[in-house]
Parts: C-alpha cells; sequence; structure tokens
C-alpha cells in the first residue's frame, strides 16, 4: 500500500511556477515609467508650457478603442508668488455637454499636489524631460449618476507650443476607456512640416 504523500505529483505547473508566471505577465503589463523620458526634449516644465491661454481638442473612446466623444476645450492657466498654478479649463462636447474644471497645482517634494472639484483623490504631477505623468480619481457623469475612476495621465510635450495628453481610464484596475487630445498654445502657429 503506498502513501499518497509520496506519489510523485502529477504534471504540470507547480506554486513556484505559478508565481514566476504572473510575475512575468505582471512585468509585461508595467507602462512606462516617468525615467524612462529624463533625457527627451524639448523639456517639459509645467510653470512654462501652461501659462497663458491655451486651447485643447480631443476624442473620448471605450473600452474597446471605439471614439464615443469628441471635444475642444480652452484653459487660461496662470501661476501666484509661492507658485502655486491655477488651470481653468472648459470643455465642450460634441453632444451638447459643458464642464469645468479647475486645477489647482501646489509644490511639493515629488512635484505638484494637483487637485481639482471633481477630483475625488488628488494626484501628484511629476516631470522629466517632455513628459509628464498625474495619476488620479476622477468623478464624471455615468447614466443617471455619477462613478469614480482612476485617471492615469501622460503628457509629452512635442514641440514648444503643443502638447499631446492620453490618459487611460481604469475601474476596479480594469481599463474602461481612454482619452487623446492636443493642447496648444493660443497664437502659436501650425507644426512645422517635415
Amino acid at each position: 500500500m503506498q502513501n499518497s504523500r509520496m506519489r510523485p505529483k502529477a504534471s504540470g505547473l507547480g506554486p513556484l511556477s505559478l508565481i514566476l508566471l504572473m510575475s512575468l505577465v505582471l512585468a509585461g503589463c508595467a507602462g512606462p515609467a516617468l525615467d524612462d523620458y529624463q533625457s527627451t526634449g524639448p523639456d517639459l516644465v509645467p510653470s512654462q508650457f501652461f501659462t497663458g491661454e491655451l486651447s485643447a481638442r480631443g476624442v473620448v473612446k471605450d473600452f474597446s478603442g471605439e471614439v464615443i466623444r469628441s471635444f475642444d476645450a480652452d484653459i487660461v492657466a496662470s501661476w501666484d508668488d509661492n507658485g502655486v498654478g491655477t488651470l481653468d479649463e472648459v470643455f465642450r462636447f460634441d453632444d451638447g455637454e459643458e464642464q469645468t474644471r479647475v486645477w489647482t497645482l501646489t509644490p511639493s517634494e515629488q512635484g505638484y499636489h494637483a487637485e481639482a472639484g471633481d477630483v475625488v483623490e488628488p494626484g501628484t504631477m511629476r516631470w522629466q524631460g517632455n513628459a509628464i505623468h498625474m495619476n488620479y480619481v476622477l468623478r464624471v457623469s455615468y447614466g443617471d449618476g455619477t462613478i469614480d475612476v482612476r485617471m492615469d495621465d501622460w503628457m509629452y510635450l512635442v514641440t514648444p507650443d503643443t502638447l499631446i495628453n492620453q490618459t487611460t481610464m481604469s475601474k476596479w484596475g480594469v481599463d474602461v476607456g481612454e482619452v487623446v487630445l492636443v493642447i496648444q498654445k493660443k497664437g502659436a502657429g501650425p507644426a512645422p512640416q517635415s
């Protein structure tokens, strides 16, 4: 009679193999790190780009990547003597909805503490090279109510007057949409042709 504890294991993945496999899968899902942009240019300094009047145009995509809304926005940005920034944004969507969001950017050890009225979990704005990263929770309209979604916000300066912004929206760790927009300083001419 054999002891069941002494039987050889059936072929398959053991616990250690599963842990290793999951670690590799999760590492493969990791997004960019801000340090990856340390030596890229042109240099993006929030208080230099976000000043005066800016305009934006963009789209909102659903979880499948389909464009579900488009918008334009006007932004007025200013900074006080203590280095606190205000970004007053007015969005106009193609379905007639208008939204206003006023960001307050307060200097902190990591960059700027970023908060707004509909931001239920403020974020930290950090930057390196030509990139800015912010991660925060935004309360958005959904059906007859609201829903809180995590916003993973990446901005890239492509010319001194033009910034591309890509934001992944997620809920419970699952991507539910994306916002892509271009922000340009007003009065800046069109991008040079190459």
